[in-house]
């Protein structure tokens, strides 16, 4: 697994009249290898965000095992330190961070260190959920920066990134014309629209 945070479009603190308007961030959850797009959560750069993105998670993953632990690999943020412990022991995580050095813009220095169990340091990437936020960027207009695109409330920024999230895992072929759902063995074949629209009748009736 690899977490991490995407910086939305920055709206000035306070210039709402709302309460989900202002600063919004994306922390999303992001299956390695697969490219499943597992959990997401919009709010503010919060342990509260973070523990909405991982009540989600936590519903739609096993329950983790010492034998069978848990991996994750996050930036340096450590309100995922505390939030992890309160979903999973700490003998069935292995996690890891990438923490990312920069001056003057550029990169510098990246550091990496374990937080819980015994993680192998090359493992601690987070260069898949770096690449999928410019493809939620690329593919929601909502999250392009410094346009008059971007999301002004954030109820209308979950509501489209949960239809991506929905198109992204079951819709979009990946490797070998399967969908990252098709490689978690969720589903056997790949979803259209007109399955998404009876799906979604089937719940209201």
């Amino acid at each position: 697994m690899v977490v991490r945070k995407k910086k939305q479009k920055k709206v000035e603190q306070g210039g709402g009249i709302l309460p989900f308007e202002g600063d919004a961030w994306t922390y999303a959850i992001l299956k390695r290898n697969s490219y499943l797009f597992v959990s997401f959560a919009v709010g503010k750069r919060t342990k509260e965000t973070c523990k909405k993105m991982m009540k989600t998670f936590a519903h739609r993953v096993r329950l983790p095992t010492p034998s069978e632990p848990l991996e994750i690999y996050s930036d340096g943020n450590d309100d995922y330190t505390t939030t992890f412990l309160e979903y999973y022991p700490k003998r069935c995580l292995k996690y890891g961070q990438l923490i990312k050095i920069k001056k003057k813009g550029r990169l510098v220095e990246k550091l990496k260190r374990t937080v819980f169990g015994d993680v192998d340091h090359k493992d601690i990437e987070t260069t898949d959920i770096e690449n999928f936020n410019g493809i939620l960027r690329g593919r929601n207009g909502r999250l392009v920066r410094k346009t008059k695109c971007y999301s002004k409330e954030k109820p209308k920024l979950e509501r489209s990134i949960e239809l991506l999230q929905f198109y992204w895992n079951l819709m979009w072929e990946l490797k070998d014309k399967k969908t990252p759902a098709m490689l978690e063995n969720l589903v056997n074949r790949r979803w259209l629209w007109d399955d998404f629209f009876k799906f979604r009748l089937s719940i209201v009736n």
